[in-house]
């Protein structure tokens, strides 16, 4: 306890903790799963930002609550042996609305945490978070905003931290940070398999970000970068993850309006959950679809990407390259107007063990190439056992993209479509069973190079 005493101290700075503690059990908390102790827990946070900001401490113990909102200058801390429980009541949900225009803000939404507008704030500690998100089913398709709560979302919030805890089981996507700047995540778990669209980590429109050291396990996507307004999501850097997906382990997509730029990712392992005992998405027998997604197909761009040092066991389609025309717009005002780009993209050092026979793709659209690709130091090892495989004839470029989209593939390495000044080196792909496709197929392409 000294320890982590320590610790709290560093991270709020040199003023004693006496003087900024707000224990949310002063305010009428109740370490009682059968108690709610929203209004209590929500006493302490408005303590906590009108005296200037401080501690809301949670203590050792089990707390219910529903819907929290954070202010500026609060930092939430757990402490090792305190978890905080949604309540499976979802009259226990506040609604709400945000000014900013997106995808996900057209309608309101439900949070079990939630913060708009905010700077200097913090979720960090020992503790838990766990949502019990299986307590609300999924009512239509599109159903994520108001039936089923999120964990955790932030809208628009400036200098965030949240490191340390665990975050289990929410009702739909486990943290949403929409339009942030100067954001840390560092070792952090997540545990998201009981519900569908359970997401471990989404960044969307995210400004100057790293994610460091996260251990993930999700049903859904595991570390997803989306754009789902014209903010792009740009200068991020993520490194040192252990995740698991039934759906993609890293994805850029689906929703694609502004786009991605200058983002780093390296140093993950991608593996299959140690527990498949459920599965609500992705692709069947425990592993997910791609082990790396990189999409535009709702306009936008894609420039500046650099992903290395991934170890991948378990995927049907390792690599998806995917430019296309959904043309979803962010809001019924804003029509997308053209094809995106995709460019400037680096992958290397990527070992890649027992993936499917599907095999991988870098694919545009007549007239909209994907170009300036590299990718080498790449091994993959899949089950082959293919005969020949015609090209698709339908190139699907409304559809939602996904690397499965076409079936088996007609190469076992890369099928390159519509692309331009793609660059392979060191590239060795080794089949299980004897397989009759090529390594590479390629159609409507040029400049492509093979070293």
């Amino acid at each position: 306890m000294k320890f982590h005493l320590i610790l709290s101290m560093l991270a709020l700075g040199s003023l004693p903790i006496s003087a900024r503690n707000f224990d949310i059990t002063d305010y009428g908390a109740v370490s009682d799963t059968a108690h709610l102790s929203t209004l209590a827990i929500q006493k302490a946070i408005d303590a906590c930002s009108q005296s200037g900001g401080g501690r809301v401490l949670v203590p050792s113990g089990d707390y219910k609550t529903g819907s929290l909102q954070l202010r500026s200058n609060v930092h939430m801390y757990l402490e090792d042996g305190a978890t905080i429980y949604g309540s499976t009541d979802i009259n226990d949900y506040q609604p709400q609305t945000s000014s900013y225009v997106s995808l996900r803000t057209g309608m309101p939404t439900i949070q079990l945490i939630y913060a708009d507008s905010v700077e200097n704030v913090s979720i960090t500690g020992f503790g838990t978070i766990d949502g019990r998100g299986s307590a609300f089913p999924k009512l239509s398709w599109n159903d994520e905003g108001i039936t089923r709560p999120h964990l955790l979302r932030i809208i628009r919030g400036k200098d965030i931290r949240v490191s340390g805890i665990t975050m289990k089981n929410s009702g739909c996507w486990m943290q949403h940070y929409l339009a942030c700047d100067r954001l840390r995540i560092d070792g952090i778990t997540v545990f998201n398999r009981n519900n569908y669209n359970n997401d471990a980590l989404d960044l969307d429109g995210c400004h100057n970000v790293t994610v460091s050291n996260m251990i993930a396990d999700s049903d859904d996507d595991a570390i997803t970068l989306k754009s789902t307004s014209p903010r792009l999501c740009e200068d991020i850097v993520i490194s040192n993850c252990v995740v698991s997906s039934h759906c993609n382990a890293i994805k850029l997509g689906t929703e694609t309006n502004g786009g991605f730029r200058n983002i780093i990712i390296r140093g993950i392992a991608v593996k299959p959950s140690d527990d498949q005992s459920s599965q609500f998405f992705g692709y069947p027998g425990g592993v997910g679809h791609s082990a790396i997604s990189l999409e535009i197909v709702d306009g936008g761009i894609m420039d500046n990407i650099d992903i290395s040092d991934i170890t991948v066991c378990g995927t049907e389609s390792p690599i998806f390259i995917r430019l296309a025309d959904r043309a979803r717009p962010y809001s019924k005002d804003h029509p997308v107007e053209g094809i995106g780009s995709i460019s400037g993209v680096v992958l290397h050092d990527i070992l890649i063990d027992d993936a499917g026979p599907t095999g991988s793709s870098i694919t545009g659209v007549a007239g909209h190439p994907v170009s300036d690709i590299q990718l080498h130091d790449i091994r993959i090892r899949h089950a082959g056992g293919q005969p020949v495989i015609p090209v698709p004839t339908d190139e699907k470029i409304k559809e939602y993209p996904e690397s499965t989209m076409w079936g088996i593939l007609p190469a076992q390495g890369f099928w390159i479509n519509h692309a331009k000044d793609i660059h392979f080196r060191n590239i060795s792909v080794e089949a299980k069973s004897p397989d009759a496709r090529p390594i590479y197929k390629m159609d409507d392409s040029e400049n492509i190079l093979i070293e």
